[in-house]
């Protein structure tokens, strides 16, 4: 007996030193939690603003009544009591208390008045009131696709929020108090961090020209019972973006609608651009020299088939003969365009197309762009070369072609398209983001021939716009007061069994500048599957082209008074 005293004995005073000499360190930390509550700081989470100061998107304080289920004794008590407080019903608020999976927290209801929060907390004790920050976004529908959208803890989900949500969310930090065993605070302790607000970003935008942009596409997209629509604004010679519409769109506050709708098809839908590539195929042809502008070229009377390419027809059963290339783009000659092709061969034409900027994204500060589709010249049939030219077994983004454009309107230089203009420091510093520099004069850095784009806009495709008794497919676009220059397409969109088209969906585009002696702006207008059934048209020139016409008129005016022409 005495001996099983000792050991006994023995093995408690082993636990004792045990505890006391090696788990000192243990025990001393796991009693601090005890006596110490840390309240965390959320950042408030940057401002997005456009660029004339416009706020797009911005944070405010809210007040969040919660729960803490593990302090809460008589649950079906406390959600009685707060229904009448909170007008809602107590079921909700017992649910919300009891399945929300975390013992420690579990929010009951957010947005509320002083007078709540004051009453919610005389329930009991497990009922605390949380300062949160919350997004809101002044400008709703108009620029939901480029700014995007937040959580509900505030982490970027698309758009400018995602795309920079390390430069807008900031750092959080945490206050240390002393507490009594019910979490009520004593005293401060310590500060543990400091909070660094998120940094604000100035964009490219201009909400009135996207305002513009937007209040005219919606009225042909609604007439015309459209898929979809996109409308872009491009100052062509910085790749700066000034307006980027998609519809169908949705409200940023309340996304309750099809998540199709989140989508920005200027950026993730690609198609065939038809004609509207036609400009581009011949600044490549005449800056490699295998034609040249007087060159002329037989259309064979509107029917052209060979060996190993089928046969080509000009839209509208039209019957050319002997054209210039300039004829050939007024009139919009399949077959000028084919021939054309033929002489520049695969790899040309591959080439010239690739440093247009086709078959790889542009790069823009967004998020979900895709790169289209360009096949390797060996991946091409013998079709693929008379075919390509006018926009058929090719697929770009809106965006892609309003690239491409500004190449060939600010005289042929490279340009990488932009949202983004500038940061602001929490100190109120602006910073610009640093861009690759534009191209030196002299035909340095040069996609093709100053002169060749030059002449293609400022000659040939003038005449799509003023030449409507030669063929001259973009006249519903002309304005009195601003020269415009632009191109057509009407696209057949391709079955889903990618064998053949569809002899009734088309995505009609219209692509256009001005003014044409000094290019201050590029608009692309693209809507898909217009309703033919209306009577009302289809083509790019009946459908898009008088949309683009009126949001030039309107921006060029509204620059000229702001001065910025």
């Amino acid at each position: 007996m005495f001996s099983i005293l000792a050991l006994a004995f023995f093995a408690l005073a082993g636990r004792c030193l045990y505890l006391q000499l090696y788990k000192t360190e243990h025990y001393k930390e796991k009693s601090l939690r005890q006596q110490q509550k840390t309240d965390s700081q959320t950042p408030q989470r940057g401002t997005i603003l456009d660029c004339r100061g416009r706020v797009l998107a911005a944070s405010n304080q809210r007040q969040t009544i919660f729960a803490e289920p593990r302090r809460i004794k008589n649950p079906e008590r406390v959600a009685t009591e707060m229904a009448p407080v909170l007008k809602t019903e107590a079921r909700l608020i017992y649910k919300k208390i009891i399945e929300g999976g975390n013992p420690g927290f579990a929010r009951i209801a957010g947005g509320v008045n002083f007078e709540q929060c004051s009453q919610a907390r005389k329930i009991d004790a497990g009922i605390g009131v949380l300062n949160e920050w919350q997004r809101y976004y002044p400008m709703g529908r108009l620029l939901c696709h480029i700014v995007g959208f937040t959580s509900d803890d505030n982490r970027g989900l698309d758009g400018i929020e995602l795309k920079f949500d390390e430069v807008l969310q900031g750092s959080g930090g945490s206050d240390i108090y002393f507490a009594d065993r019910s979490r009520r605070t004593i005293r401060p302790k310590e500060t543990a961090s400091i909070v660094r607000d998120g940094q604000s970003l100035i964009l490219t935008i201009d909400s009135t020209i996207q305002e513009f942009a937007r209040g005219e596409l919606e009225k042909r997209y609604l007439e015309y019972e459209a898929e979809s629509a996109t409308a872009i604004v491009a100052e062509p010679h910085t790749g700066a973006i000034l307006a980027m519409v998609s519809l169908p769109d949705f409200d940023p506050s309340d996304r309750n609608c099809d998540a199709n709708n989140f989508r920005n098809r200027a950026i993730t839908d690609q198609f065939e651009p038809g004609s509207m590539l036609k400009p581009i195929t011949a600044a490549i042809a005449l800056d490699a020299g295998v034609v040249n502008r007087h060159k002329i070229i037989f259309c064979e009377n509107g029917s052209y088939s060979g060996k190993g390419f089928g046969r080509i027809g000009e839209y509208g059963n039209h019957e050319y003969g002997n054209l210039t290339v300039r004829e050939i783009l007024v009139k919009s000659s399949n077959i000028g365009m084919a021939k054309i092709g033929q002489r520049l061969k695969e790899q040309k034409l591959y080439n010239g197309l690739k440093l247009f900027g086709f078959g790889k994204e542009t790069r823009i500060d967004l998020p979900g762009e895709v790169s289209g589709l360009l096949r390797m010249p060996d991946k091409w049939t013998g079709y693929s070369v008379t075919r390509i030219p006018f926009g058929q077994e090719i697929t770009v983004t809106s965006l892609q072609m309003i690239r491409a454009f500004c190449i060939l309107s600010n005289g042929g230089r490279a340009v990488t398209p932009y949202v983004v203009e500038a940061i602001v420091d929490n100190d109120g510093t602006i910073t610009k983001i640093k861009r690759p520099p534009r191209p030196a004069l002299g035909g340095v850095g040069f996609i093709i021939d100053p002169q060749v784009a030059d002449w293609i806009v400022k000659d040939a495709l003038v005449g799509v716009v003023n030449e409507k008794q030669n063929g001259g497919t973009g006249w519903r676009a002309k304005l009195d007061k601003w020269q415009v220059y632009g191109k057509t397409g009407t696209a057949n969109i391709a079955l889903e069994s990618g064998r053949g088209y569809s002899e009734n969906d088309y995505v009609a585009s219209f692509i256009a500048g001005a003014p044409a002696e000094n290019p201050a702006i590029v608009v692309l207008v693209s809507i898909r599957k217009p309703n033919r059934s209306l009577g009302k048209g289809y083509t790019g020139g009946a459908v898009a082209s008088p949309v683009a016409g009126k949001i030039i008129e309107k921006t060029l005016t509204y620059m000229e008074r702001q001065g910025l022409l």
